[in-house]
């Protein structure tokens, strides 16, 4: 099988790169996962040579080659080079062996062939090489059968699978994040494996294990990849918070549904309306705090009280534990965990102004985000429940504009200021000044008062002479 596409500009410059190779007496070859995509017929733009030899030395004669000439970045701690050239990353590295120790995932490294190369890649769809010299340049090499694992959609190793996963236990979620990328089954074995040598994920550094997860995030259809990793036994070492979900308990012949899978419902319909990480990891956590807040009432049955505030309460724990961002981003995932069943309370009710005011002031330029992750949450198999509360959102959608464009509540901040406050009844910090803020805002958002400087004012003054406050001169 021929590989490369006549006329292409990448082929123009695996023909450079073959020129290069011969100049330098060295052979070289695409490999990875950019020779996966394109039989996949999938974009990619990132691009992995081989060489049996030096690979810098090939990526500096590329370069010379190349107009304007890129600048060559060297990895010389790991033998590789890398430049950019029209939007495509081209990294070089020389044909290696690799062993491991059991304590570490960090290999030892020996120059080696083509084979060597090949037999140390994790997946046969990730172990295909292209021929890059003038005999045979495009021919496909494919020692492990990657070309029918990609034709029948499968993820298994090259090697014994309990080895490439002891070698590298990062490469068990890897596994599972193509499998849900490419929308492929892990092979019998392979799974079996996983499931064998899961403790091993203990030695992977969390950086590397939240990669993998945000890359599982970020599929299309994410709960395949949850899914695996719950079957395998990972879950409960990657995120354990996460796989306490799973399960019901009944009770006096009343059950509760499993958090677990309608947590991937949830996750899933986020997923295909929208593509924002963040959005998607407040959908993973939204019902995180349903565990321990999970209570039986002999009149209600099973209850989860309070689950929002305090899954709101976990989330800095959980982003913390994973090394992801505490900042703006975890704060968005907080907001959402915290505000998810106010928009549904209010779809479920009447809807009143000074409620929908409130939730105004509090989603802020959020608001969208959260109305999503609400009806995303929508997971009943009542279909004239879930139509119900759809069309309720549909109102609510609608009273939210016209309160919105009325009181201009958005990323609201009240008229009256703190130091307007003080300045007006010449007084200093105190709790006098709180409760003259908080008492305008509540008229603000009760309807009692409009949006404005003036009346706002007006209230300010007969709040201050209430509480005791000298009347200004």
């Amino acid at each position: 099988m021929m590989f490369f596409a006549k006329g292409s500009e990448e082929r123009e410059i695996f023909q450079l790169i073959q020129e290069v190779s011969e100049n330098l007496k060295v052979d070289s070859y695409l490999v990875g996962g950019y020779v996966r995509d394109r039989i996949l017929a999938r974009q990619s733009k990132d691009i992995d040579v081989v060489c049996v030899g030096n690979g810098i030395e090939l990526a500096r004669g590329l370069a010379g080659r190349l107009r304007p000439i890129p600048n060559v970045t060297v990895y010389k701690r790991f033998g590789t080079a890398m430049l950019r050239h029209n939007g495509m990353e081209i990294e070089f590295v020389g044909a290696r062996k690799e062993s491991y120790r059991a304590d570490s995932r960090k290999p030892s490294i020996e120059v080696g062939s083509l084979q060597d190369d090949q037999n140390r890649r994790d997946f046969t769809i990730n172990a295909l090489a292209v021929r890059l010299s003038a005999r045979g340049f495009g021919e496909i090499i494919d020692p492990f059968g990657g070309l029918h694992d990609l034709e029948e959609k499968i993820i298994r190793t090259p090697r014994d699978p309990i080895k490439t996963f002891a070698d590298d236990p990062l490469r068990m979620m890897r596994a599972i994040r193509f499998a849900t990328q490419l929308d492929f089954w892990i092979e019998e074995g392979t799974l079996q494996a996983i499931s064998d040598c899961r403790n091993r994920i203990k030695i992977v550094s969390q950086e590397r294990i939240t990669m993998e997860l945000n890359k599982i995030i970020t599929s299309f259809e994410p709960s395949r990849g949850f899914r695996l990793l719950e079957k395998t036994g990972l879950l409960e070492l990657v995120m354990p918070d996460l796989a306490r979900l799973k399960g019901v308990e009944v009770r006096k012949g009343i059950g509760h549904k499993d958090n677990f899978y309608h947590t991937l419902q949830v996750l899933d319909n986020v997923s295909y309306a929208s593509e924002d990480l963040w959005l998607r990891w407040a959908a993973l956590l939204h019902d995180i705090a349903k565990p321990p807040t999970k209570r039986f009432d002999n009149v209600a049955g099973w209850t989860f009280h309070g689950h929002e505030a305090l899954g709101a309460a976990m989330v800095p724990r959980i982003f913390r534990k994973l090394r992801l961002p505490l900042d703006h981003k975890m704060k968005f995932v907080q907001k959402l965990v915290r505000l998810h069943l106010r928009p549904i309370g209010l779809a479920k009710d009447n809807i009143t102004d000074s409620a929908v005011r409130r939730l105004l002031f509090d989603a802020g330029d959020d608001i969208e985000a959260l109305l999503t992750l609400c009806e995303a949450d929508i997971t009943s198999k009542n279909d004239e429940k879930v139509a119900r509360y759809l069309s309720n959102y549909k109102i609510l959608r609608e009273k939210l504009r016209q309160v919105e464009a009325k009181d201009q509540l958005r990323n609201w901040e009240p008229p009256i200021s703190g130091e307007v406050i003080m300045d007006t009844f010449k007084i200093k910090p105190c709790k006098k000044v709180g409760i003259i803020k908080s008492a305008i805002r509540e008229a603000i958002l009760e309807g009692e008062i409009p949006n404005e400087y003036e009346p706002a004012y007006k209230f300010m003054i007969e709040k201050g002479l209430s509480i005791g406050l000298k009347a200004p001169e």
